[in-house]
């Protein structure tokens, strides 16, 4: 059967092999999961969770999560040295994300005849969605989902691109998921177009698979790259197979597959699930989402399901979140010209997404403006943003301790904050009260530098000279 080095199995094996994974029997699809998956992702060594034997389900049929919540999984993921710290691995990352650009056109998808997702197929009467150990996350869930760390694959039916986008999946019965997609996502523009057509949109879901998918599905990469992607970061062209039945092409070596439509003009009520923010999505009035109408179901033999426990920040999937936004943020800074981007991260403690830290060595008046300004509104850092904080080059972007200290030493509220308004939200933002026909929210724009004017001026902070610590370390090192 067709394989390359995006198996599942072959990471498990790697991650195993470094003593970074656990394996879990007995537990509960109902809860139980989700909480020692919660539980584990806050510990600092957390390893990635294998569950098997889980209730109601044959042993073979498994369950991973946490697979990228560390920089030694997210650089086996992504090909990357491992042992480093998270400075070293986002500064690695920001080169290779270059190299992978140019080499994008390299690495088209292959389509092959087979491969060992093919080893099961089930149709018609036989697709049972339950089939899999699908959990029920957090207790208020408004039921079961099995997409979490997936990739929902579309076409555009105008110009034929391809997306892989992670958008949740509920199941609803043996033969119907939910298909949730804020507002101007890329699955979500397919379907749209399919639908003014009058037309099903043809939709394949990839649930079990090599984190690579996952990682190149939940966030910004150039449009209709995904599989491109994944190949130049495998060094290989991805195996598909064109699906039967929508003619997807889908992953070779995925675990489990389902195909089927998102018909117009359906929709079930979704929902709630607890979501990245910390917070339940689509509490209240349930509101209806597109459904997807399941025809075939490809899967090997025990399968393994791959999901993230959300959950108040950090949560399972927040520190890759982090390092890849952060990465192309700040390369797109310079590429935008702003000078002197000395570091840029997006803070754990917000979940990845919503305070962006830019540290910059500042050259001109309104430098620190600029590179706020273009932060919060360059694709990756528009949506659900909320702040930018832009710091001096003495400051580690990393460092919540010292980010907060500049803010409090460095910046005068009343000339240092700005608001940008009716910028892009979406539905899960917790602050915006639903219903609402449109989903705006603001952006703060802090600029926590010292004052451009008089910098030469400004007081001298107590540093302590590396020599003398050093030296006292060695002295007195029972306190060190």
């Amino acid at each position: 059967m067709a394989t390359n080095g995006v198996n599942l199995r072959e990471w498990i094996t790697k991650v195993e092999q470094m003593n970074e994974l656990q394996r879990v029997d007995g537990a509960d699809w109902d809860l139980e999961i989700g909480a020692i998956g919660s539980l584990n992702v806050k510990r600092a060594d957390c390893p990635a969770l294998l569950f098997d034997n889980i209730k109601d389900y044959p042993s073979g049929y498994r369950l991973l999560t946490c697979s990228v919540s560390t920089p030694n999984r997210v650089a086996i993921t992504m090909g990357l040295p491992t042992g480093c710290t998270d400075l070293e691995l986002l500064s690695i990352l920001r080169e290779k994300l270059m190299e992978w650009h140019k080499e994008f056109p390299k690495y088209p998808p292959e389509t092959v005849d087979t491969g060992p997702v093919m080893e099961n197929i089930d149709s018609g009467k036989d697709v049972n969605m339950w089939k899999f150990p699908t959990p029920k996350w957090h207790e208020l869930d408004g039921g079961r989902y099995i997409g979490t760390a997936h990739s929902v694959i579309t076409r555009d039916p105008d110009t034929g691109e391809l997306n892989l986008g992670t958008y949740r999946i509920m199941i609803h019965d043996e033969k119907t998921t939910a298909l949730h997609i804020s507002p101007g996502k890329h699955g979500r523009l397919h379907y749209e177009k399919w639908h003014e057509r009058g037309e099903a949109c043809p939709v394949a879901v990839s649930v079990g698979h090599h984190p690579l998918f996952y990682c190149a599905s939940c966030v910004e990469v150039p449009r209709g790259s995904e599989y491109a992607f994944a190949g130049a970061v495998a060094g290989e062209s991805i195996k598909v197979i064109k699906e039967e039945i929508t003619g997807l092409p889908i992953p070779a070596d995925s675990e489990i597959v389902f195909a089927g439509w998102v018909p117009p003009g359906k929709g079930r009520p979704e929902g709630p699930f607890g979501e990245w923010t910390g917070y339940y999505g689509s509490q209240g009035k349930r509101p209806k989402a597109p459904i997807i109408e399941v025809e075939r179901v490809y899967h090997r033999n025990n399968p393994i399901l791959l999901g993230t426990t959300e959950d108040k920040p950090p949560s399972d999937a927040t520190y890759y979140r982090i390092l890849m936004t952060s990465a192309i943020l700040q390369n797109e800074l310079e590429q935008c010209q702003v000078p002197d981007v000395r570091g840029l991260w997006v803070s754990r403690e917000a979940g990845g997404q919503t305070l962006i830290i830019v540290s910059i060595k500042q050259r001109y008046a309104g430098h620190a403006k600029q590179a706020a300004l273009l932060t919060s509104q360059l694709r990756i850092g528009a949506y659900m943003g909320k702040y930018v904080v832009v710091v001096d080059d003495d400051i580690d972007p990393t460092n919540m301790a010292e980010v907060i200290w500049a803010i409090c030493t460095r910046s005068e509220p009343e000339k240092d904050i700005d608001i940008l308004r009716r910028c892009w939200s979406g539905p899960l933002d917790p602050a915006i009260r639903k219903p609402t026909p449109a989903f705006f929210n603001s952006r703060a724009i802090i600029d926590a530098c010292k004052p451009f004017e008089w910098i030469d001026e400004f007081p001298k902070d107590i540093r302590l000279n590396p020599a003398l610590a050093k030296r006292v370390k060695h002295k007195w090192g029972w306190f060190a």
